[in-house]
């Protein structure tokens, strides 16, 4: 591990060393240990560790086809990895379950329901009453700005206000872990910024443990406590980046930090070997 300008950077083990024992524990909400995944032929992780430290929002960046989505999937129950395991709040993975939810590139809205409804499906499956689930439905369909669209339907929204609908719904079931995948990939520049700097707040806020899948090195930065960078497939995490300097600065002046900036050129570094 090391530190420059601000940036804490932990180099993660090869097979010729050693794991640094000066490194702080991490109180982690998700961990990875030694999952490897195969579809047929074809290598997609191997021996893959990772922690995701609690509260925190960690994003997975690297080039595309390098796994991200398919480790997002394990965490999330609902794919089986060929080996290792991975462990929430110290409990073993075998499939989905309430302590995670899972914020779909696609949306996976209910088409026939409204926004109401679509926010408070979770916990319709999960038998709370109806009065209770749409106060809760509420609470978050304000939290992410959709005030006053409860009775609309996903027909009659933009893409961004059904990527805020399906964000508000892994929100109101109360999951520890929030599992994205690139959510805000379908969006204008404009309404990707806002929903940045809205999951900066819902992150500061929630309580909760994000691990956030996208391909864009200044949105990783700008949103994360932690960016893990995977190599290409079979993909492993080849280091881990700790921004420090910024993260408790007002979301307008982020942009501008030259901690932010020089950890964007660093990572752009360190993958353009494999975009070229």
């Amino acid at each position: 591990m090391y530190s420059s300008k601000g940036i804490t950077v932990a180099m993660l083990p090869t097979e010729n060393t050693r794991p640094s024992t000066d490194a702080p524990a991490l109180d982690s909400a998700v961990s990875v240990r030694n999952v490897s995944k195969n579809y047929g032929a074809v290598e997609a992780l191997k021996n893959l560790s990772l922690e995701f430290p609690r509260g925190e929002l960690t994003s997975l960046l690297g080039p595309s086809g390098c796994g991200k989505t398919t480790l997002l999937k394990i965490i999330g129950g609902l794919l089986e990895p060929n080996a290792g395991e991975i462990e929430v709040n110290g409990k073993t993975v075998s499939g989905p379950g309430p302590d995670r939810a899972f914020v779909f590139q696609d949306f996976a809205l209910l088409p026939w329901a409204n926004v109401i409804r679509n926010v408070g499906f979770g916990l319709e499956l999960r038998g709370v009453p109806r009065s209770e689930r749409e106060a809760i439905a509420e609470k978050y369909i304000g939290n992410v700005g959709l005030a006053g669209f409860e009775k609309s339907y996903p027909h009659e929204l933009s893409g961004g206000m059904r990527q805020r609908v399906g964000l508000a719904r892994a929100l109101s079931v109360d999951s520890q872990v929030l599992l994205l995948d690139e959510p805000f990939s379908a969006v204008d520049e404009q309404n990707r910024r806002k929903f940045q700097e809205d999951l900066l707040e819902l992150v500061r806020n929630e309580n909760k443990t994000f691990i956030f899948v996208t391909h864009s090195i200044e949105e990783a930065v700008y949103v994360s406590d932690q960016i893990a960078i995977l190599l290409p497939r079979p993909s492993r995490v080849s280091e881990v980046i700790r921004p420090s300097g910024f993260r408790h600065k007002d979301v307008e002046n982020i942009r501008r930090d030259p901690e932010y900036l020089d950890i964007v050129d660093q990572i752009w570094a360190s993958l353009r070997t494999y975009a070229e």
